[in-house]
């Protein structure tokens, strides 16, 4: 089963989550992995894919200086873009990637790489941010591109796994309370 249908899979149980991606070093090959599966729509809302700083910040609230210095890649960069583009969209989920798809002499990348960010947005303005660094040796451009793209989808699978098993091990607690307490009075009657 390849990625993207494990992940509608897991989207499609309750509570239903919606996702949203911005991309710079993938350019748009993540969005394209998400949409290959018919009946993406339900969960996916849309992305955006920034190269420049101008429209990392203008589109992604991207903070200018910070990223300026790091030529837009970096953890800090990815996670502001996955925050970003999670108010851009409202999504409960969005993902971001930024790096370089080649080796960048001039910025010191001697290997291809890319930062990737996961944002859950919770209630009251909060998120659960989870990030990662991947360094792609011996691609060619496109497949450094697609590589980076699979991994952080394979990423979003686990995390999306990870919180329908913490879900449902919740319910299974709340029903075990709910046994016990329904026990505990039928012996006190």
């Amino acid at each position: 089963m390849t990625a993207a249908l494990e992940l509608k899979k897991l989207m499609q149980r309750p509570p239903l989550c919606s996702i949203a991606v911005a991309e710079s070093v993938t350019g748009g090959h993540l969005q394209a992995m998400l949409t290959s599966v018919s009946g993406a729509s339900e969960y996916f809302l849309g992305g955006v894919t920034a190269y420049s700083l101008d429209e990392k910040a203008r589109i992604l609230g991207v903070t200018r200086a910070p990223a300026r210095r790091v030529n837009c890649v970096s953890q800090q960069v990815a996670v502001e873009m996955a925050l970003g583009v999670g108010r851009l969209f409202e999504s409960d989920l969005a993902v971001a990637t930024t790096g370089y798809a080649e080796p960048s002499p001039a910025n010191g990348v001697k290997v291809p790489m890319a930062w990737w960010a996961i944002c859950h947005r919770q209630g009251g303005g909060s998120a659960v941010v989870i990030s990662g660094y991947v360094e792609v040796r011996g691609e060619k451009r496109t497949s450094v591109q697609h590589r980076v793209a699979e991994t952080v989808l394979q990423e979003l699978v686990k995390y999306v796994r990870e919180l329908h098993g913490q879900r449902r091990q919740r319910a299974k607690k709340r029903k075990a309370k709910v046994k016990t307490k329904a026990k505990t009075k039928a012996k006190a009657s």
